[in-house]
């Protein structure tokens, strides 16, 4: 992995947004190439420093974003990252995923129901987590760059550690989380409300983020009945919907198609074979990378 790649995967764990990764990363090797080659030679690790600069802007960001977070127009999703439909036939390996995006989501740490629990910390526990136990750095390095002594880091990585355990049990094999959103994809395809009951946990919830931008519930969707009555309903009132199915963060999931045009990605969390979690991505903002090819990092 390059180190721009590196860089990348850290900013979108950190942030949730792959967009906003690129433009961190941008910044910090401006940052770095207006360093006088002098200033450059005396760094020691030029990687070390491009990890840590990228974290302080990541942590600024952070603290930021929760301000911006009470303006925003209904739920905050992370944004989506988009992969190959191989899962589906149990094809899936490294050398299959192309692009840049789908190198960031190969592993379980970017899975939405992942980031969607990292965004539930502070600031600094999710900086203190993901370094620590994504990235495997050193609590010494990690206390430089969050301003806290290495026992507060451990601390804030231990809390994080106990968000994350509590809230994700052992995913299923991912050959079986494919059945469930296949049965799931063609029950809303059949407008099923029964089908749909029989892969919703009864106590399912949906939420969605629409950022304002396009029409989408301000409040999540709960319960089995509720959630297979909207999108039946939304079945019915979208005419030219196609349903496809799709590599989300990793994992199954499926992306809605309008007139050829991605307008909303799902991503499910699944417990005993039935559906706990839906979350769709509409804010088109999000979903650029469903629509663009993005440049090499490399």
């Amino acid at each position: 992995m390059s180190k721009r790649r590196q860089l990348l995967s850290l900013g979108y764990r950190l942030l949730g947004s792959l967009s906003e990764a690129e433009d961190v990363v941008q910044e910090v090797y401006t940052r770095w190439y207006a360093l006088s080659p002098q200033e450059r030679s005396g760094i020691d690790s030029p990687g070390g420093w491009l990890t840590t600069v990228v974290s302080r802007i990541c942590l600024d960001l952070l603290g930021s974003a929760r301000a911006r977070r009470e303006r925003y127009v209904g739920a905050w999703l992370p944004e989506p990252l988009p992969g190959n439909a191989r899962w589906f036939s149990g094809r899936g390996t490294e050398a299959d995923v192309p692009d840049l995006a789908d190198r960031v989501a190969l592993d379980e740490s970017v899975t939405m129901a992942f980031l969607v629990v990292l965004d539930a910390m502070t600031p600094a526990e999710r900086v203190a987590f993901v370094l620590h136990d994504v990235f495997c750095y050193p609590f010494a390095d990690i206390a430089e760059i969050v301003g806290r002594s290495q026992e507060a880091c451990r601390q804030l990585a231990s809390s994080a550690r106990r968000r994350v355990r509590a809230a994700r049990p052992p995913e299923p094999r991912t050959t079986r989380r494919a059945d469930v959103v296949r049965a799931f994809k063609q029950a809303w395809q059949a407008q099923d409300i029964d089908a749909l009951l029989g892969v919703l946990a009864p106590e399912a919830t949906a939420t969605g983020d629409g950022g304002g931008r396009v029409r989408a519930e301000l409040r999540p969707v709960e319960g089995a009945e509720a959630i297979a009555r909207f999108y039946v309903h939304r079945a019915r009132a979208a005419a030219g919907l196609t349903i496809l199915e799709r590599t989300v963060n990793g994992c199954p999931g499926l992306a809605v198609q309008v007139d050829g045009v991605i307008v909303t990605v799902l991503s499910f969390d699944i417990r005993d074979g039935r559906i706990t979690r839906i979350w769709a991505v509409l804010n088109p903002d999000k979903l650029r990378s469903w629509t663009t090819s993005r440049p090499a990092a490399d």
